[in-house]
């Protein structure tokens, strides 16, 4: 078994390791997009069970890493093509300078009068939504979506992490690439719906990212407003779904699942 100690930048000093891994090993970045002075993560060699995520994620507040349900695993897992970050600046973005931003952008780039896609906020950023209300566990609504997602078959991820939104900085996930090229901001709104939402990362993929969610919006305004975040933060979701964001938050009211894809 690989020194999974060497995730940290500290040694792991104060955490215990996990035991009763199944076989696996340290993925480093490919030398061509980043010199690394740790690795990325750890990934096991077989798929993973749902009991052993959810083993995992409520060890986190001892061993300090985060399970992670990895999708299409030869590109970009076991192939390392991945670029991590220092998670600390996370610390620097919020959810609601990401949205207003990304706001801004598209809708400038829209022909004039074309903005039936994000009706009724059209040119008017709304800001990120109020929290919502739990109806469950996050950890049980995580293990949940963890069985849903484990039995497509999947190997697990480990990252070294404070909490799961910073694993998609700290593993190099670049699957928001084509909609924002730095992914830190990403992370930041995660987040922020952790905290809002008692969202929890489940699984990453080449192009995609599961998460569970336990306080979804419950009403359909609120639901509009959640989407309108979701629209900033995956366009595609919208566009190439539902087609705007009425739409897409009739698909947002008491989903415990958010599942973002993109192009």
């Amino acid at each position: 078994m690989d020194d999974l100690s060497r995730l940290f930048a500290d040694g792991g000093r104060g955490r215990t390791v996990p035991s009763g891994l199944p076989e696996g090993g340290l993925v480093w970045p490919d030398p061509e997009f980043v010199q690394a002075a740790r690795p990325a993560f750890w990934m096991s060699d077989e798929d993973a069970t749902a009991e052993e995520w959810a083993r995992l994620r409520s060890e986190h507040p001892r061993t300090g890493l985060w399970p992670i349900l990895l999708d299409e695993s030869a590109q970009p897992w076991s192939t390392g093509q991945v670029v991590p970050d220092d998670t600390a600046l996370i610390d620097h973005f919020t959810a609601e300078g990401f949205m207003a931003e990304v706001w801004r952008e598209w809708v400038a780039q829209m022909p004039q009068g074309a903005l039936e896609e994000v009706e009724p906020f059209g040119a008017y950023c709304p800001g990120p939504a109020a929290p919502g209300q739990l109806v469950a566990d996050p950890g049980a609504v995580a293990d949940w979506y963890a069985k849903e997602l484990a039995d497509r078959g999947m190997p697990l991820g480990l990252a070294a992490v404070n909490r799961g939104a910073d694993a998609l900085v700290a593993m190099g996930w670049q699957g928001a690439l084509h909609h924002n090229e730095w992914m830190v901001p990403l992370a930041a709104v995660v987040r922020s719906w952790e905290d809002r939402f008692g969202a929890r990362v489940v699984g990453m993929g080449f192009n995609t990212l599961e998460l569970s969610v336990a306080a979804p919006p419950v009403d359909p305004d609120h639901a509009l407003h959640v989407a309108a975040e979701h629209w900033t933060f995956c366009p595609d979701n919208v566009v190439q779904g539902a087609g705007d964001l009425r739409g897409y938050a009739e698909q947002l009211m008491g989903s415990h699942a958010w599942s973002f894809w993109w192009d």
